[in-house]
């Protein structure tokens, strides 16, 4: 069979696509404002027209209590944003109780700011298409929870650094409106979190999106190409709490949290890697697309398929009802690579079992314990998995699997691959999959290999991010 050595994810050429770059220095423009007190900043946004870019020297800048710098009433335009920009990345430190305070406003970016402020920073949802980039966001440890609220529709989050904390709360929430509706078309990629180390057992997480009561609201957010090192304020690193959301390309390692799809229908987790922490991926709720994942090292349980307080999750629901787990329904979970792990795939002993999930096209290696330890289920689809090691085959129905040696090499990113002659490659059975390319960003197909990753000679283009990959100075 010839394999296919240059064909590439069309995922990765449209992240080339994305605007990369608000420029913290080089020549001034027509429509630079420097400013270096407080009172000239306030002053140049407050005569901010679309297209003007205001420049804040370099220092520390203590906001008194009780004031804030005030974004009000101002509109840029997409193609002229108004930007409001440390002149060089982390220069411009903002202490006190508030920094930023926006309202009423939309296409305004705030740039290369190190936020040391005591309260949380906010988007509120009478704003739209505000851009926070190349940040470094390292709040009060003993002030507000919540560091960062967005509740405004078409917000970007990018190239920032979230780190250093310590006591309860989460870094960045997603809310909305009322009580059920969410932001809309949230873009949350390239940033790092690292060293959240609240040692409770709930309340740390680095990203929420949503709340049990927004649960079944659709949100659209993309949370993409970032970076979690050192994640152990809660199980969840990224913990979704509302419907239709993509998570992918990410990559956690060291980290007590792990992706979790807590409530809400029809998200998408795919190509991520979660390497040598605690917890994997863990899903609740309906409709889900688990695919490309590689989750290895992990000392808890590297994937989980819920079971439920309840069946489904519907608008009539009280408050109680809802905080509780619904059981995960037709899931489809293809072409995941589970490698190394304390506990691999498992499930659990809520009253509703998991129904109707396809579990297929995955590669599950092991030397302790079980590969496979599910609760209750029912009408599962088993098909096409390749298991290896010492560890057991545990629960998995006979015609779901074969057992044999995937000839895994390891590259110099430290990830474990096909090698040639792999039984892997060419074995995948799934009809209708629609899985175009794996985790590396190689092409798929129409013969497609097991796990997540695709047998190729070529260099992958796409591995566990670094810190060069992401954060304030990244491309």
């Amino acid at each position: 069979m010839q394999r296919r050595t240059f064909l590439r994810s069309t995922a990765v050429a449209a992240l080339a696509a994305v605007p990369l770059t608000t420029s913290l220095s080089g020549s001034a423009s027509a429509a630079d404002v420097p400013v270096a007190t407080l009172a000239q900043l306030q002053s140049a946004i407050n005569s901010a027209a679309p297209g003007d870019r205001i420049v804040v020297a370099d220092g520390t800048y203590t906001v008194p209590s009780g004031s804030a710098i005030n974004i009000s009433g101002k509109n840029g335009t997409a193609a002229a944003q108004i930007t409001i920009v440390s002149k060089t990345r982390g220069g411009a430190v903002l202490r006190g109780e508030r920094g930023f305070v926006l309202s009423d406003s939309s296409n305004i970016t705030v740039s290369g700011f190190s936020f040391r402020q005591s309260t949380t920073m906010e988007i509120p949802a009478d704003c739209s298409s505000i851009r926070l980039t190349r940040n470094d966001f390292q709040l009060a440890d003993n002030g507000d929870p919540y560091w960062l609220v967005v509740r405004a529709d078409d917000s970007k989050i990018d190239r920032n650094h979230f780190h250093n904390k310590t006591t309860a709360g989460i870094f960045i929430v997603v809310d909305g409106t009322g009580k059920t509706a969410m932001a809309q078309n949230l873009h949350i990629f390239r940033n790092h979190f690292s060293d959240h180390s609240f040692t409770g057992a709930n309340g740390g997480e680095p990203i929420r999106l949503g709340v049990s009561g927004r649960a079944l609201s659709e949100a659209n957010a993309v949370v993409e190409y970032n970076l979690f090192e050192r994640c152990d304020g809660d199980p969840e690193a990224i913990s979704v709490k509302s419907s239709k959301n993509t998570i992918r390309y990410n990559t956690i390692r060291d980290s007590r949290g792990g992706i979790v799809l807590r409530h809400g229908n029809r998200s998408v987790v795919e190509g991520n890697y979660l390497i040598d922490g605690i917890d994997g991926v863990r899903i609740y709720g309906n409709d889900h697309r688990i695919v490309n994942n590689y989750l290895s090292g992990l000392s808890g349980r590297a994937l989980v398929i819920g079971s439920g307080t309840t069946r489904d999750h519907n608008s009539g629901e009280t408050p109680d009802q809802r905080t509780g787990n619904d059981a995960c329904d037709r899931a489809v979970i293809v072409h995941n690579s589970l490698i190394g792990n304390t506990g691999s795939l498992s499930g659990e002993t809520r009253a509703y079992e998991p129904q109707d999930v396809t579990v297929a096209d995955n590669l599950l290696v092991g030397d302790a314990g079980s590969l496979v330890a599910m609760g209750a289920t029912t009408g599962f689809t088993w098909q096409s998995n390749l298991l290896w090691g010492a560890a057991a085959d545990g629960n998995i129905p006979a015609g779901g699997f074969t057992r044999a040696d995937p000839l895994l090499s390891q590259g110099a990113d430290g990830v474990l691959r096909l090698s040639s002659g792999s039984p892997a490659i060419g074995a995948a059975t799934l009809a209708g999959a629609a899985v175009a390319d794996d985790i590396d960003g190689d092409q798929r197909g129409s013969v497609r290999d097991i796990g997540a990753d695709e047998y190729a000679t070529a260099p992958a283009l796409r591995h566990p991010l670094t810190t060069a990959d992401v954060g304030p100075n990244a491309a």
